[in-house]
């Protein structure tokens, strides 16, 4: 495998697993009664949807088909696809454990694409950039989580 197709192939399925957590965070945002939760849910899904942009460009760039879809479609593991089943009918602590549950899978699969060493340079810097995201967004529920004893 070049590593142009590589990069093509590790982006794609990160491009896949952030777009699960764009929806995550979007239905979770409609179902939390709390509106602060609410409006961080949606300011998360706005930031995660520029890393996604961007990182379709690093695809385009070099030569690839940007993955505009779910994981669904790309047949990898579904991270938020609990969340979005379990927040019916639940309260905001367990909202915020799913969403971290997420965020725990999320974190762990840019750490592996990360420790890839066949990323090209500029591979990696898209991912970088996204990583860094996703590594504020990973905390940020993990401290919230916590705080509320989920």
């Amino acid at each position: 495998m070049t590593t142009i197709t590589k990069d093509v192939s590790i982006l794609n399925s990160l491009i896949a697993t952030l777009l699960d957590s764009i929806d995550g965070y979007q239905k979770s945002a409609g179902d939390i009664e709390n509106k602060a939760l609410a409006d961080k849910f949606t300011a998360r899904a706005r930031e995660r949807q520029s890393a996604v942009t961007k990182l379709q460009a690093a695809v385009a760039s070099a030569g690839g088909n940007p993955e505009d879809d779910g994981t669904l479609l790309a047949g990898a593991h579904r991270a938020f696809i609990s969340l979005k089943e379990a927040v019916s009918g639940k309260d905001d602590k367990a909202i915020v454990a799913e969403i971290e549950r997420g965020e725990d899978h999320l974190k762990e699969k840019f750490e592996k694409a990360l420790a890839d060493t066949d990323l090209s340079p500029a591979g990696r810097a898209a991912a970088d950039e996204a990583w860094q995201s996703v590594r504020a967004g990973h905390d940020e529920m993990s401290a919230l989580k916590h705080s509320m004893g989920a």
